[in-house]
């Protein structure tokens, strides 16, 4: 049996935070697994975990604690503001709650998993480890903003989540219904789209205003964002492929695998931000997709927390679950195999026809140049230099669809957005064997365009035989002073590629709601009305003299 009670503890500065404990029914003394949440502590980020109570029944006290200024805790809520101090405040005072040994974990996701390592930077003592999931230390750019592009359509959503439930603490009836109906349907199309009228009127106070007009690297984030510089505590790092916070997680494992001399783990599932299952957007990875995460929790703190040999340590540190071939892989690291370039070369129709647009690998172009030489034909390219030029539509961009920065995420079948003559697509030739790809990914395109900023959107995605095209990673950036080339940084990844099946590049210059669409004037967000939406052209070079490219890792093992 487990027995329930609500405790209260007073912060430093005199605030009271509210917390349900869990513990076991039988005498001794536990280890304490901390969540500290701002939903509504009854919640308990069940979405994902199991609830409390089955924690409670492996032998631990759990706490589920309301933040400051959330739930019933009191104070006023700030955005990460109080979660350092609070969060020490909280470890010391749970690790001598009745029946603690007086070591304590925490774990939780997204928010839960920031207050996590917020309370770690201020060194408690009583602190022994971590299972933080999906979260970034660079709230700039593993969270707000991707590629200098803000995250709008998450972003948007989440400041009106949190306001909703602000008001409704507040009692504040009219502004509750407001909101609540914004979140049913977010206010996309206003003066200026991405600051909204009724959302400013209605929650005036959201960190979401903040985060629009800080639309650059500087102060503001750093402060904000959590320090981890001394930080070396054993964690379990928890992802998901189409997850928002993905490139926060991978970095934060990085960061801390390369410099703590404790135990650093990771473990990246087919999930996106929630819920984490087998069926992902349009795509059913299978049985070993199904959530493994609680039971390895407790492997995990009853090694830290307990003592107990569980065989973790045993194991490789990276275990990545490959989609394609549906099942867990482990690696000693973060992979960093061997690379395969895939180049771009084209008739100049590939916004056109799809069959246009060419990926041809590295080896191929080897062998042509190889060929080329042999042949002493110096006056002819490799690769035919060709100019695909596409057009930029503000009143019709093109639309979001799966990844991982929409609220709807995920794969999907994309063919008939890659039908768009404002989408670049390039096909590689049907695979004569098995491609498995895991690791980072980029794309670097030599591109310019009739306006002062312009945005990319790729996306990789696998064509299947039946002519299905599913994504399965993409990125995104704001291009204010092109480079060459320009790159792109999408999404790592794991997946296995089937012998026979082909994969493709989509290039655009909009991917609507999940970012703003960009007016081509070089204006933030912030100050971008919706009159001021320019029609641009976009012209991608390729061939021997612009080597554009996506960047692979390639698993060889």
């Amino acid at each position: 049996m487990i027995v329930q009670e609500t405790a209260s503890m007073l912060t430093r500065d005199g605030v009271r935070l509210d917390a349900d404990i869990y513990r076991p029914e039988q005498s001794g003394e536990f280890p304490v697994l901390l969540m500290r949440q701002p939903y509504g502590r009854a919640i308990a980020s069940t979405v994902v975990y199991a609830h409390p109570q089955w924690y409670a029944q492996q032998g631990y006290i759990v706490v589920i604690q309301d933040v400051r200024g959330r739930g019933t805790s009191e104070g006023v809520f700030q955005l990460f503001a109080h979660e350092l101090e609070d969060g020490v405040d909280t470890v010391n005072w749970a690790a001598n709650l009745p029946h603690s040994n007086g070591y304590v974990g925490m774990y939780g996701f997204s928010y839960q998993g920031m207050t996590q390592i917020y309370a770690a930077s201020g060194y408690p003592q009583a602190l022994k480890t971590l299972c933080p999931a999906m979260v970034a230390c660079d709230l700039y750019q593993d969270w707000a903003y991707e590629g200098g592009a803000f995250c709008w359509q998450v972003n948007l959503a989440w400041g009106i989540q949190l306001a909703t439930e602000t008001a409704r603490l507040r009692r504040d009836e009219p502004a509750y219904r407001g909101l609540y109906n914004l979140s049913r349907h977010l206010p996309l199309y206003g003066e200026i789209p991405a600051s909204p009228e009724t959302f400013t009127n209605l929650a005036a106070d959201s960190f979401y205003h903040d985060w629009l007009q800080q639309d650059q690297p500087g102060d503001y984030w750093r402060d904000l964002s959590p320090s981890t510089d001394n930080l070396d505590l054993p964690m379990l790092h928890i992802g998901g492929w189409f997850d928002t916070y993905l490139r926060g997680t991978v970095n934060f494992y990085r960061d801390m695998a390369n410099r703590s001399s404790s135990p650093q783990y990771l473990i990246i599932g087919p999930w996106p931000h929630l819920p984490w299952g087998r069926q992902v957007g349009g795509v059913d990875y299978g049985p070993e997709a199904v959530n493994p995460i609680d039971e390895l929790q407790i492997r995990w703190f009853n090694h830290f927390l307990k003592g107990i040999d569980t065989g973790l340590l045993q194991e490789k540190p990276v275990t990545l679950f490959s989609m394609g071939d549906n099942c867990w892989r482990e690696f000693d690291q973060w992979p960093q195999g061997s690379s395969q370039s895939y180049f771009l070369t084209s008739t100049g129709l590939a916004a056109i026809r799809p069959d246009s647009g060419l990926l041809l690998p590295e080896d191929i172009i080897a062998s042509m140049a190889a060929e080329e030489d042999e042949e002493d034909e110096e006056d002819e390219h490799i690769l035919p230099d060709t100019v695909d030029v596409f057009v930029h539509d503000p009143f019709r961009p093109v639309p979001a669809l799966g990844g991982h920065a929409t609220l709807t995420p995920g794969s999907f079948d994309r063919r008939a957005l890659d039908c768009r003559a404002d989408v670049l697509t390039y096909t590689s030739d049907a695979l004569h064997e098995d491609l498995h790809l895991v690791g980072n990914v980029f794309v670097e395109v030599y591109c310019e365009a009739d306006s002062p900023s312009f945005d990319l959107c790729a996306i990789l995605s696998e064509v299947r035989p039946d002519g299905s095209v599913w994504n399965f990673t993409q990125g995104y950036v704001r291009v204010n002073q092109p480079a060459t080339p320009i790159r792109i940084n999408l999404q790592p990844t794991c997946i296995c590629i089937p012998q026979s099946h082909q994969i493709r590049l989509s290039l655009s210059g909009a991917c609507f709601p999940a970012y703003p669409v960009n007016p081509g004037t070089g204006q933030p967000p912030s100050q971008t009305r919706l009159i001021d939406g320019r029609i641009i052209t976009i012209s991608l070079k390729s061939g021997n003299s612009f080597l554009s490219r996506i960047i692979l890792s390639v698993d060889v093992d």
